[in-house]
């Protein structure tokens, strides 16, 4: 895996997200004063993508887009932004990042370009049919709501799910779509999954579940309904595709960088190294071996673990002979708002045991173990609480007093 080198004065990074401007900003706060070259595909200066499917959503939302850095403020950390220019190829022996017909160089490289949205097979050119990943499907999604659209969603994940609860916020029908028989059964375990699955319908969502898409319907090329593959067809003037996404990894596939056999993200160290001297991965890309669960080997497409990792692989690509080489040590979290209700997960899923304490529906704590320890949390509806078993999850706390604090929390709030 990658190694540390003495002499670097140009840091490119490709991924003008958030992990990417964290591997900017976080080589500044070393005191670093090397060229920084910052490499995205979007023509957007780095944004913030957990609201592109919540409050970007909401009626009246402008379609101004806020950077987290202004043009002015990326100048004053002296970020030259190669923007609109997406990476196609990576020769590593010239140590250069191939943009099309022209090339950048560079002495220490960050990859950070997330991960694509999966497509639906027969469905482009069709105007109305939209996956949501960045802020130009935003905006189209939102103008599509305004307009009072009958919004179908193919697959029951958490952002499919916002877009679900941002129709029904509007009284607009929603319906929902997905291949499973409980949603979300796979990431969060069968009873939590039910428990998601009320929200849904509690909120007069239509959830078709154990079914799959056949083919889309269209008329002057617009959508207007969805075919499932039991004959029913969903009337539709809105159709998003979320069927999970997978690694911005392409424009690699021709270097000597290890990729996953699966998906095809980046295989790292937990250093965030890649295979090949001089290159880190950070954020959606990057798998990496989670210390905290046994080495698991996680890909996570979390909020807080772009930033954590962008910031990490930055340190580590300057990092000097001689000096040590930072771990990632993190416990994964994320949040996701449907119906005005907030769902928070800390740890992990992967687990022996799934206990729901409390009611099974707002105000759960549902709990994940694994061997003798609490191994990670969901809870619905409890911001105050989701912190204190992200201690226990950290310590980690044994599965005993976990059940016994969950019960007092429980108790507390009735």
């Amino acid at each position: 895996m990658s190694t540390r080198e003495p002499g670097v004065r140009r840091l490119v990074i490709v991924g003008a997200s958030l992990a990417g401007l964290r591997a900017a900003e976080s080589a500044r706060r070393t005191g670093w004063d090397g060229e920084i070259v910052l490499v995205g595909a979007e023509d957007h200066l780095p944004y913030d993508r957990p609201p592109l499917s919540k409050a970007q959503l909401d009626h009246r939302t402008g379609d101004d887009l806020v950077p987290l850095r202004s043009r002015d403020e990326l100048d004053g950390l002296g970020v030259t932004t190669l923007l609109g220019t997406p990476a196609t190829g990576l020769d590593t022996d010239g140590r250069r990042v191939l943009l099309g017909d022209t090339a950048v160089a560079y002495d220490a490289l960050v990859i950070a370009t997330g991960a694509t949205p999966y497509r639906l097979p027969g469905a482009d050119g069709i105007a109305g049919v939209t996956g949501l990943r960045t802020h130009s499907d935003a905006v189209a999604v939102r103008r599509a709501l305004d307009a009072g659209a009958r919004t179908v969603v193919i697959g029951a994940g958490f952002i499919g799910s916002e877009i679900a609860s941002a129709a029904r916020k509007r009284g607009l029908p929603a319906t929902i779509v997905e291949r499973l028989e409980v949603p979300l059964s796979r990431s969060l375990g069968p009873e939590p999954g039910a428990i998601c699955a009320d929200l849904h319908r509690d909120a007069g969502t239509d959830l078709r579940l154990g079914v799959g898409v056949s083919g889309l319907e269209s008329t002057g090329g617009r959508v207007t309904g969805v075919v499932l593959d039991d004959g029913t067809t969903v009337p539709a003037d809105l159709v998003v595709v979320g069927i999970g996404v997978r690694p911005a990894t392409g424009w690699l596939e021709d270097s000597p960088v290890a990729l996953h056999d699966g998906d095809r993200g980046v295989l790292c160290t937990a250093s965030l190294a890649t295979s090949v001297p001089g290159i880190w991965a950070a954020g959606d890309v990057a798998h990496f071996p989670n210390v905290r669960f046994g080495g698991d080997l996680m890909r996570l497409e979390h909020w807080t673990n772009a930033a954590e990792q962008g910031a990490l692989a930055a340190r580590n690509a300057l990092a000097g002979t001689g000096e040590e080489i930072a771990f990632l040590d993190t416990i994964p979290y994320f949040w996701s708002d449907w119906y005005g209700h907030r769902l928070q997960f800390v740890g992990t899923p992967r687990a022996d045991e799934v206990v729901t304490v409390g009611p099974h529906g707002p105000g759960a704590i549902v709990l994940y173990r694994r061997g003798t320890q609490l191994a990670g949390v969901l809870t619905i509806d409890r911001p105050r609480d989701i912190m204190k078993f992200r201690r226990l999850v950290m310590e980690p706390g044994s599965w005993d007093e976990a059940l016994f604090q969950a019960a007092d929390r429980v108790t507390a709030s009735a």
